[in-house]
């Protein structure tokens, strides 16, 4: 059972930085598109930012020239830099990963159990 495991909330001040970092652990045969998600309080789940196995990037325009999103496949792990952070910025941020099954014909998703990102005024 493949696990994807966050780190590096927490709480910053306005203007303040983290880095997010996800990591997937099992049995691994390959992981295409990698990805972040925030929601919010009382808000749905929105995307921040997703990245292509081959490292193509895509950043919503709300966080474009704040946020990077980068990868290292040897290690199956995605990071958010996250620069210049706004407290509508805050909300609950989990990694995605669409992994490819036994095979490889075949993909199926896996989501992060989600850390905290509070940016206080």
């Amino acid at each position: 059972q493949v696990q994807l495991v966050e780190s590096g909330g927490g709480s910053v001040e306005a203007g303040g930085s983290l880095r997010l970092s996800c990591a997937a652990s099992g049995i691994i045969y390959g992981i295409n598109n990698m990805g972040w998600y925030r929601q919010a309080p009382g808000k749905q789940r929105e995307l921040v930012a997703t990245i292509s196995r081959g490292g193509s990037t895509n950043v919503v325009e709300s966080v474009k020239g704040r946020f990077s999103i980068s990868r290292d496949n040897a290690k199956n792990t995605v990071y958010l830099q996250m620069n210049s952070l706004k407290p509508e910025d805050t909300g609950v941020y989990s990694c995605h990963a669409e992994l490819l099954a036994p095979g490889l014909s075949r993909t199926y998703d896996r989501w992060g159990q989600g850390t905290q990102v509070t940016v206080s005024s």
